[in-house]
């Protein structure tokens, strides 16, 4: 009979052995989880409290604004700032505008930056490390130092106060980095699948179009939101090309807020929601495109 008792008799022991200590790694673990889940809200917060605070000055009244400060929450609330700022703003012609420049310049930008970042990483050039060091170098040019040979050849061409004028400085300074970030992307891809095309007759373009591209649809997404939002976002070269009223672009039409003695702050918290909620939508929608295509090419192997 005490054979058949020890094993009950040891079971609360083995219970008892079997709960984790007070300081167990596993306790220690998720104590550490929790403390990260609270540091990330904070941050979270901390980042997206520039954004809150926009949106509760957009809802407010100027006088509420002026009276309670820009922390305090809003007591007289209104959507009238939104029609000013349409108005203000002249977004009726700006969106028309930006939309038209972003539309023709990001697809052209992101084509030439592909076709070049394809013979850079693919094709077997003479001076390529040469080319690769001229278009890289693009990078560390500052925009300020261009503005002046810029405009003087733009005016010649007679391309100043023009929607088009844009259009070559932007391409030459948005084919830098585009073309970085294709680079990487394809030199991931198999040069075995390239060989195996050119054996089968396709030629380079060929092979471009149908075996490239579609494999490189990531980063294809990645340049296009981060050249659109930069497109759009454009001020200091608009600024100094254009000059008429209906030429102006968005961030142009953000200038009209701000006089000399005052700025009309609600009205131009209205106005910046309604300019960055395509770009809002856009990163919303195609965010693990963006991420994919970023960190292509960090990972070797």
């Amino acid at each position: 009979m005490a054979s058949l008792t020890a094993p009950t008799s040891a079971r609360p022991a083995e219970k008892h052995r079997a709960a984790p200590a007070p300081d167990s790694p596993a306790r220690r673990k998720r104590r550490g989880g929790l403390v990260m889940t609270a540091v990330v809200a904070v941050a979270a917060f901390l980042w997206f409290s520039p954004l809150i605070v926009l949106l509760l000055t957009a809802v407010r009244t100027a006088s509420d604004f002026a009276s309670h400060g820009t922390l305090a929450m809003p007591h007289d609330w209104t959507l009238s700032n939104f029609g000013d700022a349409w108005r203000i703003g002249k977004f009726s012609t700006t969106y028309r505008n930006s939309l038209l420049i972003t539309v023709v310049k990001v697809p052209l930008g992101v084509l030439l930056s592909a076709l070049l970042a394809y013979a850079l990483a693919k094709l077997e050039l003479r001076f390529r490390r040469a080319v690769m060091f001229f278009v890289f170098l693009g990078l560390t040019v500052p925009i300020y130092i261009a503005i002046v040979p810029l405009f003087t050849m733009l005016r010649d061409a007679g391309l100043t106060d023009s929607l088009w004028g844009l259009l070559p400085p932007y391409l030459a300074f948005g084919l830098p980095f585009t073309t970085l970030v294709l680079q990487q992307f394809f030199r991931r891809i198999p040069d075995e699948l390239i060989e195996a095309a050119r054996m089968d007759g396709a030629g380079n373009f060929r092979i471009f179009w149908q075996f490239v591209l579609p494999l490189s649809l990531p980063a294809l997404v990645t340049v296009t939101v981060l050249d659109a939002v930069a497109t759009w976002n454009e001020l200091l070269m608009s600024l100094i090309i254009l000059s008429s009223p209906e030429k102006s672009t968005i961030p142009l039409g953000m200038l009209g807020f701000s006089g000399t003695f005052t700025t009309n702050y609600t009205g131009l918290s209205a106005g910046i929601l309604i300019a960055v909620v395509p770009i809002l939508v856009l990163y919303a929608l195609l965010q693990r495109w963006i991420v994919g295509g970023l960190t292509a090419g960090s990972v070797k192997g």
